[in-house]
């Protein structure tokens, strides 16, 4: 049994990576970081397509957060400062601008500093459209 949340992002997507690398060094989560291509999905209750998707978190008992929520989570287990963004973000209305803003950059995380094409969402539209 897991005793620390996990936190699972595109290993694929350099974006993805060095946001991860950041909140590590900067934010401190207190969990246990694995690229979904490397982690066994199954066993952490999780799809390869959700986690293409999106950033989750996974807690010890199963829970799966996905997205803004994911980001929460992970600001509210650094404690300190970093606990109260995250309960802000949980908060209506900003949840809804949270989600949004995620989304867009989820979906746009190919033209970022350090994207790359791998890490195109599918499904996401083209820019512009």
């Amino acid at each position: 049994m897991r005793t620390r949340p996990v936190l699972i992002f595109d290993g694929d997507c350099g974006f993805c990576t060095t946001s991860v690398g950041v909140a590590q060094r900067l934010v401190r989560p207190r969990c246990d970081a694995v690229a979904w291509q490397r982690a066994d999905l199954a066993s952490l209750g999780v799809t390869a397509e959700r986690a293409h998707h999106e950033v989750l978190w996974v807690t010890p008992t199963g829970r799966v957060y996905g997205g803004a929520q994911a980001v929460a989570k992970i600001l509210l287990s650094a404690g300190g400062v970093w606990s109260v963004v995250g309960a802000v973000l949980s908060l209506p209305p900003l949840r809804w601008a949270a989600r949004a803003v995620y989304r867009l950059v989820a979906d746009n995380r190919g033209r970022l500093p350090g994207g790359t094409a791998a890490c195109a969402v599918p499904g996401a539209k083209p820019h512009g459209t």
